[in-house]
Order: structure tokens, then sequence, then C-alpha cells
């Protein structure tokens, strides 16, 4: 068998016997040399050169999921996360604090999250955590709607035929049992829900927001022309 030349992360992982989430950590804390045989590839040599221990200390306490940090920064808040409740702290949190480099993503996997416990302690002592938490919150359709103090066709009219807002991700809700109740649902961030109003000055939002049942509100000729320019 030839011996291999090159090297990426779980396969370095792997010769030198340490979690491959210690070694995403290691590689972004400098415990690592950089790649030396392209953007993700280390030499044999350059592999054989690190130090597996020196990569073990470098996070020596147990990575943790992204839901375990979003149940720790609602601790943090004074709002824990209750089972079988409405979460007051979710992992689309946590995914923007990775957006934002504040957390690292040590797993991989588009699945779930991977994280360094200090890191996640860094942040749970940030002054602005509840800044953080309240712009970056995640809202479904019906939450961005009441948080805009709008119905819910309304804000059907502002993401899908304005397209003032767009989300930030799509996640997989089980609705009910079977493939078939599985759908993908839009998740906004909540700073972009709030900064809405502002954008659009021209709306008359109290006259939206104060529209009756059954009634076209003020969005109403503005969505059918937008969608007439269009085509």
């Amino acid at each position: 068998m030839t011996p291999r030349t090159q090297y990426d992360s779980s396969q370095a992982a792997q010769r030198l016997r340490v979690p491959i989430a210690l070694f995403r950590w290691a590689r972004h804390a400098g415990a690592i040399a950089p790649p030396d045989a392209g953007p993700r590839q280390w030499t044999r040599s350059a592999v054989e050169a690190m130090d597996a221990e020196a990569i073990r200390a470098s996070m020596p306490r147990e990575p943790i999921y992204g839901s375990t940090a979003a149940d720790r920064i609602a601790e943090q808040l004074g709002t824990p996360n209750q089972p079988d409740a409405r979460l007051s702290v979710t992992t689309f949190l946590v995914r923007r604090l990775i957006d934002l480099e504040l957390l690292t993503d040590l797993s991989g996997n588009s699945d779930y999250e991977l994280l360094n416990p200090d890191q996640v302690d860094e942040v749970c002592r940030r002054s602005d955590l509840p800044d953080l938490v309240h712009a970056h919150a995640g809202l479904g359709s019906d939450q961005a709607a009441e948080r805009l103090g709008v119905r819910r066709r309304d804000f059907d009219r502002i993401h899908k035929d304005l397209k003032w807002v767009e989300p930030v991700e799509w996640r997989e809700v089980r609705l009910f049992a079977g493939r078939a109740g599985r759908v993908d649902v839009p998740l906004f961030r909540a700073a972009d829900i709030d900064a809405v109003p502002a954008q659009h000055p021209e709306v008359d939002w109290p006259a939206v927001r104060a529209t009756a049942k059954g009634r076209p509100s003020p969005l109403t000729a503005l969505a059918k022309a937008t969608l007439k320019a269009a085509t």
C-alpha cells in the first residue's frame, strides 16, 4: 500500500489519534501549523511533526452541542429553556453567533454544532449578550408578523411579494408523523424584521397595523403593483 503523502483534517486527526473536533479547535487556536500542501491539506512530514498532546491540551474540556450552548445562554439571561415549552434561546442564535465568529463550530456537520465550552462561557460573560440575543433571535413567519404588529397575510406580502425581508435559513419541521409531514419553514433574524418599517417609510404602518380582518391593507395595492411590474 502506497504511504499517504497528504492529509486533510479528518485524516490528520485519525493519524494523531485525537478527536476531529479537538483538531479543528487546535487549528482555530493556532496550536498546529497551517496547512502546507494546499488550503486544507498537510504534508506527511507536517502531520508527523504535530504534537497530539498539545492538541488535546488546547481544549481540555469536552465539546458541547449547540443545544447545550443555547441552554447555557438562556440560563445566563435568567430565562432558562424549559422542556416542552417555547425556548427562549435556540440553536438559531448559536448559528448566528458562529456567523459573527463569536463561536467556532467544530462539528463539520450541518445538522448540529459542536462548540468549545470555554468559548461559550466567554459569550455568556459579554455585557452585550442581551442585545445580541434580541437582535439575532430566530423568528418564524407568525412570530415575525407578531413582532411587526401586522397580520400574517400582510407579512407574507412583505416577504413573498415585496421581498423586503429574506429568511436567514430554512429548517425542516415535522408537523405530523411520516415523511409527508415534514416541511421546510423560513426563519428570520429579529433585527431584520425590526428594520423593515424604517427601511420603508413610504408605508403607512399605523394603517397597516390597524387593518381589520378581511379588509385590504395599504400593502395590498403596493404588492399588486410590484408583482405587475415584475411580469
